[in-house]
C-alpha cells in the first residue's frame, strides 16, 4: 500500500504543478495532451476515435476535451474526407501557437520532474514501465 499511496500522491503533485503552468493558457494537462497529439499528426488533424485510442481515454472524454478546445478557438471540427460520417479535430493556428508556448513553460519546469536529473527520470520510466506494459498501456517493444 505504501508504493500505491506514493504513486498516487506523486501524480497529484505532478498534476498540480503541470496544471499551474498551463493555467495562463486556460488548459488542463488533458487538453494540452490532445493539442500535442494533433501537432504530431502529419496534417494537424485526427479522427476523434483515433485521439481517444492514442490518449487511451473514453470517447466521451475526447468529445468533452475537443468541445472545450473548440470553444477556445484552439481546435476546429471538420468532416473526415476518408469517412463521410466521421469527424476530424484539427488544430488551429492559434492552437499551434498556444501549445508551443505552453510546451516552453512545461519544459522550463522539467514537466514537474525537476527534482530528478535525466538518469533519475529514466529510472522512474523504467520502474513504471512493467506496470504499464502489463496493463496494455503500450507494446512491449516500445521504448521512450
Amino acid at each position: 500500500m505504501t508504493a500505491v499511496t506514493s504513486i498516487m500522491r506523486a501524480q497529484q503533485i505532478l498534476l498540480g504543478e503541470l496544471d499551474a503552468a498551463l493555467k495562463p493558457y486556460e488548459l488542463t494537462f488533458a487538453r494540452y495532451e490532445a493539442l500535442v497529439l494533433l501537432t504530431f499528426s502529419s496534417s494537424g488533424a485526427l479522427p476523434l476515435g483515433k485521439i481517444g485510442e492514442r490518449l487511451m481515454v473514453h470517447p466521451t472524454s475526447v468529445t468533452n476535451t475537443i468541445d472545450r478546445l473548440e470553444r477556445q478557438g484552439l481546435v476546429r471540427r471538420r468532416p473526415n474526407p476518408r469517412d463521410g460520417r466521421g469527424t476530424l479535430a484539427e488544430i488551429t493556428e492559434r492552437g499551434a501557437e498556444v501549445v508551443e508556448a505552453a510546451t516552453r513553460d512545461l519544459m522550463a519546469i522539467d514537466f514537474g520532474l525537476g527534482a530528478y536529473d535525466e538518469t533519475g527520470q529514466a529510472e522512474i520510466f523504467d520502474v513504471l514501465r512493467h506496470l504499464r506494459v502489463a496493463a496494455g498501456d503500450f507494446p512491449v517493444k516500445e521504448r521512450r
